[in-house]
């Protein structure tokens, strides 16, 4: 009967788990690039940014996921640590709204009004339109029945009856050693389930059914904290210098909120409980639901206060971070190419295409880069500055293969979470682009080894022959800027038709050139071998502006489905 009793324990909460990361996928879903530029526009000052993390918490409902977005966009750039750390306060606050919800359930039933609802998110899925909208109301009515289920379970005496599990979780002494051995078992079960979720419910289903005293409950929540903050530490743990201090900025602002308040949880909590008329001292094993609210405003209040005591703590927060994480000796981070998603940092398919895109746009600027550093070799003299720049030619072709397997690597990882069809087809657009791009980079590559061969001839080209080369590097640069400027921006019908126009411009230069270089050799201008590596050149031009014109094809494509 025990063992029953505990399997529907875990029955319970393994619902609640799978209810709050579907809602929570789907809401990011439906949010798409929106939490982006939530996070871009509305952190001006830390009260702004405070109240994004609430907000962008509040919508996703996973405040792990935002602590992880948002070390994410510090380790790409797009946050600074000052403006990051008050989003993850933020975040802190936002994460008490589904403990609201938990507490209504467990006051007023909701789970028997959600059949209806059920139903209705069971037609949404079937509608492409209304599919992330109708998972996360199915993530919301398992949330709700998850619920039901554990106040069933209090109502039927499974928790506290004779044959009840109550006497292998009851609390036998009421001290801090008990205290705050509950507040490191909810470090660890929020570290291990990474949920918060599980641990709101579990604490509401054992404090309302008097397995525990409020005092034990406000301990285990107040644990919450913490596990969340080592979740980010080690999600973290393999990204940038600006990641990793980011996540310590959190784990000190969360460690200190939980000192204080576990020094003083007791006159807290009293205080709290005079406010809202609840005696604290009531006899253990006596069921009153209105623990839950009691719980719900304490893990309220405790993060509102955390959060306005260390709001204006920001700066001092960020010169301890800052401190303590230094950047390597070595700076073996700028071996690392990748900006934009770090192995370690991989949420929902939804955020990780936000990761990518960017990341496109970063691997598109290197090889940008590279064409810039391959126009030069045909236009320096000096033997050493030739060798340095050929060999940064190649150091930049060894960095687009690496960053073209490790982008195509991330998208097949995105591609195993089971992302929705939209976005599988993305994925296939990207991995396109990421091909394409490549392309370029090879392109330049041949360029950059075709200019050593000219430096090593004896019959170099001409004056002529460079400067129609360097004609023809110009409409290549105008390509790749359009190329740039489409990855960048959601719909560019101007630029696109811009792209195509460059693209016959060169395709109608090469054919001129073709036609001049034959009738050049004819005439004896300069010798066939001459005249073919000029040729290289410009059909290596050429190729690589079909390459350029497939990642604008391939954007296009993807904005438009």
């Amino acid at each position: 009967m025990v063992v029953l009793a505990f399997l529907k324990l875990l029955g319970c909460l393994g619902l609640l788990m799978y209810g709050t990361r579907l809602m929570g996928e789907s809401l990011q879903q439906l949010a798409g690039d929106r939490l982006r530029h939530i996070l871009d526009s509305l952190t001006t000052n830390r009260f702004t940014s405070l109240l994004t993390g609430a907000l962008v918490t509040a919508m996703i409902q996973s405040s792990t996921a935002a602590s992880l977005m948002t070390v994410s966009f510090v380790h790409a750039g797009m946050l600074t640590l000052v403006q990051a750390l008050p989003i993850l306060m933020g975040a802190s606050v936002g994460n008490t709204f589904i403990a609201w919800i938990m507490a209504a359930e467990f006051n007023f039933s909701i789970s028997n009004y959600i059949y209806p609802l059920i139903l209705v998110a069971f037609i949404m899925t079937y509608y492409r339109k209304w599919n992330a909208l109708g998972n996360s109301i199915f993530g919301l009515c398992f949330i709700l029945l998850s619920l039901g289920l554990l106040c069933h379970m209090a109502d039927d005496m499974t928790l506290t009856g004779p044959d009840g599990i109550a006497r292998y979780l009851a609390v036998s002494h009421e001290n801090y050693g008990s205290y705050a051995i509950l507040l490191f078992i909810g470090a660890a079960v929020t570290f291990g389930v990474q949920s918060s979720a599980v641990l709101m419910a579990t604490s509401m289903a054992l404090c309302s059914t008097g397995v525990w005293s409020i005092y034990s409950g406000v301990a285990f929540v107040l644990g919450e904290n913490i596990g969340r903050a080592i979740v980010t530490c080690r999600a973290a743990s393999s990204a940038g210098t600006p990641a990793r201090r980011t996540a310590l900025g959190q784990l000190v602002f969360n460690l200190s909120g939980v000192t204080w308040m576990f020094l003083a949880f007791p006159y807290f909590v009293n205080l709290l409980c005079d406010f809202i008329h609840f005696d604290p001292t009531q006899k253990l094993m006596t069921a009153d639901k209105n623990l839950a609210y009691v719980l719900a405003a304490f893990h309220t209040g405790f993060n509102l206060c955390n959060a306005a005591l260390f709001i204006g703590l920001v700066n001092p927060l960020e010169q301890l971070a800052t401190r303590w994480v230094a950047k390597p000796r070595h700076n073996d981070e700028e071996e690392s190419q990748l900006r934009f998603i770090t192995k370690g940092i991989l949420d929902t398919p939804e955020q990780s295409i936000m990761e990518a895109r960017k990341e496109i746009i970063n691997y598109a600027d290197t090889v940008t880069k590279m064409f810039t550093q391959t126009r030069f070799l045909f236009s320096v003299s000096n033997e050493t500055e030739f060798k340095n720049i050929f060999t940064l030619v190649e150091h930049y072709e060894d960095i687009c293969d690496e960053m073209e397997v490790d982008i195509a690597n991330y998208l097949n990882k995105v591609c195993a979470e089971e992302p929705s069809a939209d976005l599988k087809r993305a994925i296939c657009g990207m991995l396109r682009e990421v091909a394409e791009i490549e392309s370029i980079g090879d392109s330049c590559h041949h360029i950059a080894h075709t200019a050593r061969r000219n430096y090593r001839s004896t019959q170099q080209l001409t004056e002529k022959q460079l400067e129609h080369i360097h004609q023809m590097f110009q409409l290549a640069e105008q390509a790749l800027e359009q190329m740039r400027t489409i990855l960048s921006i959601r719909k560019a019908p101007r630029e696109a038709s811009t792209a195509y126009y460059i693209e016959r411009e060169i395709n109608k230069f090469r054919n001129q050139l073709r036609n001049l270089n034959f009738t050049d050799v004819n005439n004896g201008v300069y010798n066939y071998q001459t005249g073919a590596m000029y040729m290289d050149v410009i059909n290596e031009c050429e190729q690589l502006s079909d390459c350029i014109l497939n990642v604008t094809e391939a954007r296009l494509e993807a904005k438009e489905s």
